[in-house]
């Protein structure tokens, strides 16, 4: 029997790791949901209908900074129907939560109706249980103490209830009077040591994503000349005769930025890449790890006007930048935009270290990637400190205590991939089918041809010869148009130097985000911001260039 809720908007609002998501897939039937920017505001938020199609169930993100919290108000001023808020805390420091919840948007309530969920029930203290009525004597509104991670139909059906009954709170009430209860302290793991802390979340991070880059490359090398050979290459022939009739037409399907030829090979490259860390990153949030180590990294980080959970977007970069601008949607309104700085400078994409690998091998100098990536490490965080503020301590919300350490709900797991593999295929791949279009058209008419020809005599600023100028061009369109230095079995790339090598390879990586990139960044935060990002990156990569081939032209 269906539970009958009144409303056709409930809003879920909550701090940071309070068990929104797993509420939001357990009351609406495992669905991904939509993700929805709205506008005035930098809120990302995800919706979809109730398990018993009785409503509107809207996802926010979780609290953490100052500004997310006014973010958060601007949203549900703009949800016109969103008359019912519910307040998600963690039975483990639930009156502190729900102290922090009222204190920010309080003020925005006014005559909505609230229901108040308290999650992590298995792992509050006894006394919590006994707390929950007087807790909903006090508020004025209903009150449920949960598992959110495994909902049955019985606690489904009465949250829903719960929900249906959602009253506005008793005016007035002060909250301190809310009954204490007594903590549950999460285990004590390395994670928390505060100088081995750091340094082992950098190592088991490199390691969760390096891993998947790793064994989707091996994957996508294995298969790409087995499907050029049997799919790709038949399918181009077949093609060959549109060039008497159209030859335009015949470059946008089957020439070398063709919709069929770099189409699929987007695809082949990037879909492994964004399956694997997605699997990597749901494993480690569902088992609470991520918290961990985000908390360890976040003093760091916050040198560079970023925290602790702005390094997964970050990391997700090195498999598909696109993917990553997409996954900063997570970042707090005050980091994000130097999250996506570092992600379109410093985040070596699958495309890009895979061209970039092809291309030392081919010089015969494959030691050359380890100081490629870590000059691109270094650089990268010198450019986002230089063009963006460090993050200060007063904005972040103090949030009670590291995430509780538990077994991955696989059921959680396979939902947190699907809602990304949506994105993937919906989001970024028309992205990527877009800029093949617009970069068969710039082949096609020779423009390509000639901006090499134009910024061949700059690039005796960074000691390299003007040949290597159409590898650093085409890398614009796709990162790893570098290869097109391959050509003659590499003959060009061996009258190089080691020190020339390496700085051709930084500039194609760095001069400017490829233009998929760049389309991203502006759907997301606007075009003027785009533009803004590729000339700071540009000047960032041309000094950095000039200076690396300095330092190399001694060293090397």
């Amino acid at each position: 029997m269906a539970i009958s809720v009144s409303d056709k908007n409930i809003v879920l609002i909550g701090l940071e790791s309070v068990g929104k998501s797993a509420l939001f897939r357990g009351l609406t039937g495992e669905a991904a949901g939509d993700e929805t920017n709205y506008r005035g505001s930098t809120v990302v938020v995800r919706a979809a209908e109730l398990f018993d199609h009785s409503g509107r169930l809207v996802d926010t993100p979780g609290i953490r900074v100052k500004e997310d919290s006014e973010s958060t108000r601007l949203a549900l001023r703009q949800i016109d129907q969103a008359d019912t808020v519910v307040l998600v805390v963690r039975g483990t420091h639930a009156k502190a939560e729900i102290e922090t919840l009222f204190t920010e948007i309080k003020p925005d309530m006014g005559q909505r109706k609230a229901a108040l969920v308290i999650t992590f029930a298995d792992y509050a203290s006894p006394e919590l249980r006994q707390l929950v009525t007087a807790y909903r004597q006090q508020l004025g509104i209903p009150t449920v103490l949960v598992n959110a991670r495994f909902l049955n139909p019985a606690q489904r059906d009465g949250l829903l209830q719960a929900i249906g009954q959602a009253a506005p709170m008793l005016p007035g009430q002060p909250i301190s009077f809310l009954p204490d209860v007594p903590l549950v302290k999460p285990q004590q793991t390395l994670f928390e040591h505060p100088w081995l802390g750091p340094w082992l979340s950098l190592a088991t991070m490199a390691l969760l994503f390096a891993l998947p880059v790793y064994l989707a490359y091996i994957f996508a090398d294995w298969l790409q000349p087995l499907a050029d050979e049997r799919v790709i290459s038949p399918l181009v022939e077949r093609l060959a005769p549109l060039e008497r009739f159209s030859p335009l037409l015949l470059a946008l399907l089957a020439g070398d930025y063709g919709l069929i030829t770099l189409g699929w090979y987007s695809f082949l490259w990037a879909f492994p890449v964004v399956l694997l860390i997605g699997v990597s990153v749901a494993v480690t949030e569902e088992m609470g790890l991520k918290d961990r180590i985000t908390a360890a990294l976040d003093p760091w980080l916050r040198r560079l006007g970023l925290n602790g959970r702005d390094l997964i977007p970050v990391l997700t970069g090195f498999g598909c930048n696109v993917v990553a601008v997409y996954e900063s949607r997570a970042c707090s309104a005050c980091t994000r935009k130097a999250c996506i700085s570092l992600i379109a400078f410093g985040s070596a994409c699958s495309y890009q270290i895979g061209a970039s690998l092809s291309i030392f091998n081919a010089a015969q100098q494959p030691w050359l990637f380890a100081p490629y990536l870590l000059t691109l490490f270094a650089v990268g965080a010198i450019y986002t400190r230089l063009w963006h503020k460090p993050l200060l301590p007063s904005a972040i919300i103090p949030l009670a205590d590291r995430a509780f350490l538990q077994a991955p709900s696989w059921r959680g797991v396979g939902w947190r991939v699907k809602a990304v593999l949506k994105k993937f295929l919906l989001e970024a791949m028309p992205v990527f089918f877009l800029i093949c279009g617009v970069g068969a058209l710039l082949a096609y008419a020779g423009f390509l041809d000639e901006l090499a020809a134009w910024i061949s005599p700059g690039l005796a600023l960074f000691g390299l010869p003007g040949e290597v100028a159409p590898g650093i061009v085409f890398s614009i369109v796709r990162k790893d148009g570098l290869l097109v230095l391959n050509q003659g079995e590499g003959a060009l790339l061996a009258t190089l130097t080691t020190g020339q090598l390496l700085v051709l390879v930084y500039l194609a990586s760095t001069l400017t985000a490829c233009l998929v990139t760049l389309w991203s960044i502006g759907r997301e935060l606007g075009w003027r911001y785009a533009g803004l990002v590729a000339g700071r990156q540009a000047l960032t990569a041309v000094v950095s260039g000039i200076v690396l081939a300095g330092v190399t032209a001694f060293n090397f």
